[in-house]
């Protein structure tokens, strides 16, 4: 079980007050989130040139917010920001302490964030032949993300495909650099709820509902954004308030040992 927790933004001049206002809704996401990762937080934001940082390291929400360097980060997060994505990580496998098992994880042009567990990862980066550099099955979305991305954009259509193989639980949030104005969500077989805010041209996303409920802590203009299981919605920097939806098709499996969904004894 991990948390992600996140911020899609649309163009807009932004005011210093209204940038200062959303970083500090991100935070107590970030810490709330804690409960669902304390092993592990991190963020990464990207910008439309295609610049990028990413922070983590694995110290639960609670003190990375005091962190030098994820201070910085969001100090840095200004208009030309498309999105502002965070993850609190609870281990299951890949020892916290290598860095590169935290999120977000970067592979090659795609950067994101994932929760859940894909239990044949090892076979299909064997299969695929995929670079891995970390320990965790995480990795595989976006090692396959990339490989749809070597024209810049992800081709959607080539990810949905490539993910249908993959077997376990999974909810993610992915970005390439080579198309920073585009921003996927994965809601698959575990949790993603998010919220869209018309005048701060924003989407937030949280793995927990009361999460965003107590971090917006009864502002006026949010409204639910729905989004199905199993779902994959594209969002625009340029036109956020059109999204751009299609099926999610992987091999959905609760536990490890158990039966996927559909499968008969």
């Amino acid at each position: 079980m991990c948390g992600q927790v996140g911020i899609v933004f649309g163009r807009k001049r932004r005011r210093t007050a209204e940038l200062d206002r959303l970083i500090e809704v991100f935070v107590r996401l970030l810490l709330h989130s804690e409960a669902r990762g304390p092993h592990a937080s991190g963020l990464a934001w990207l910008k439309t040139d295609g610049s990028h940082r990413i922070v983590k390291q694995p110290l639960p929400a609670r003190e990375m917010i005091y962190e030098e360097a994820f201070l910085d980060a969001l100090a840095e997060v200004d208009a030309q920001t498309t999105v502002l994505m965070g993850h609190t990580r609870w281990r299951t496998r890949g020892d916290e302490a290598n860095n590169a098992n935290n999120h977000p994880i970067r592979a090659g042009r795609v950067i994101g964030t994932h929760n859940g567990t894909l239990y044949n990862a090892d076979h299909l980066f064997r299969r695929l032949r995929l670079p891995c550099f970390a320990e965790v099955d995480s990795e595989l979305i976006f090692r396959l993300a990339d490989r749809c991305a070597r024209m810049g954009p992800i081709d959607l259509g080539h990810l949905a495909g490539s993910l249908a193989p993959c077997r376990g639980q999974m909810s993610a949030v992915l970005a390439s650099r080579g198309d920073p104005g585009t921003v996927t969500l994965l809601k698959g077989n575990k949790p993603l709820h998010l919220r869209y805010h018309r005048c701060y041209r924003v989407v937030l996303y949280a793995s927990d509902a009361t999460f965003l409920d107590d971090a917006l802590d009864g502002e006026c203009g949010w409204r639910d954004l729905a989004m199905s299981p199993m779902t994959m919605l594209t969002l625009a920097h340029n036109d956020l308030g059109v999204g751009t939806t299609r099926p999610l098709t992987f091999i959905a499996q609760d536990r490890r040992g158990t039966l996927p969904a559909g499968v008969a004894a």
